[in-house]
């Protein structure tokens, strides 16, 4: 299983999906209204590769991070 780490305020712990791809990790959150509303802001990196189509593969073996916009200076 691919783990899903949430970095930042999203403040959740790191939880393990089985999923082909990131939209599939969109549709198992589609339940969670608040992290909906993450998933629309984020940025998505997987194995630390910022990635931009949601068709990306997924293995099993992939860390996937949610990276929320931050402030800063």
């Amino acid at each position: 299983m691919a783990k899903v780490e949430f970095l930042g305020p999203i403040g959740r712990a790191s939880i393990e999906v089985d999923i082909q791809n990131l939209s599939e990790l969109k549709n198992y959150f589609k339940e969670d209204k608040e992290l909906q509303e993450w998933l629309g802001i984020c940025a998505v990196a997987i194995n630390d590769t910022l990635v931009c189509e949601a068709d990306v593969p997924v293995s099993s073996h992939d860390k996937i991070s949610l990276l929320p916009p931050v402030c800063g200076g």
